[in-house]
């Protein structure tokens, strides 16, 4: 797909990888709009690129997943690029887990029910635009799961099949479905200084 010519949004675009693809895509000329639960890191993604449009949203929550997708519609009527980009990742040990259900919930809600919703809301609004496209980011713990995170593995793995099949349904339809699965990558998800031996976020990037 083109960098250029695109309006973008890119879910949890704050930092880490979302942020650095709004970049590449800015770079190339695109509009970029970002959400992200945290206003200050948005705040942040603003300062280091003032043409980004922000907008500050829970995906975990179904009623702000809607929220934005109105709002898109409406502020953003031209929007042609949805990137599902945003996740969180808890390492856990699931004889030890006891922080509660809706702890772990939340990162089912974020990493696969969201893009899953968003993908249902923006199918009908994307068709028929001009080089229209959905990219879905899983990881390579969707093909190689680490026991040390067995959640977050669980939900790209079913990223990765969803995308698939969106992919086989969009055949013939007009809307290109992209899935990028990251390797270990030095951003700060899950903690940070928890990836500092995976590959540099602007290397990842440029190759992306």
């Amino acid at each position: 797909m083109e960098l250029a010519g695109n309006t973008v949004l890119v879910t949890g675009g704050g930092a880490g990888i979302g942020l650095a693809l709004a970049g590449r895509f800015i770079g190339a000329g695109s509009r970029v709009i970002v959400c992200g639960r945290r206003e200050d890191k948005l705040q942040a993604a603003r300062d280091k690129f003032p043409s980004l449009e922000v907008r500050v949203c829970d995906l975990s929550v179904a009623s702000e997943r809607r929220s934005l997708f109105e709002w898109i519609k409406a502020d953003f009527p031209e929007l042609n690029v949805l990137v599902n980009n945003a996740g969180i990742q808890h390492r856990i040990n699931l004889w030890e887990a006891d922080a509660g259900w809706d702890h772990y919930h939340r990162e089912i809600q974020t990493n696969l029910e969201a893009p899953i919703h968003l993908c249902l809301l923006f199918l009908p609004f994307l068709a028929g635009k001009r080089g229209a496209a959905i990219v879905n980011v899983s990881s390579g713990l969707a093909f190689t799961p680490g026991a040390f995170a067995p959640i977050y593995s669980a939900t790209k793995a079913g990223l990765h099949s969803f995308t698939m099949s969106l992919r086989h349904q969009a055949a013939g339809k007009n809307v290109g479905v992209v899935e990028i699965a990251p390797p270990a990558v030095n951003t700060d998800l899950g903690g940070a200084g928890l990836h500092t031996f995976g590959v540099p976020l602007d290397e990842f990037a440029d190759a992306v």
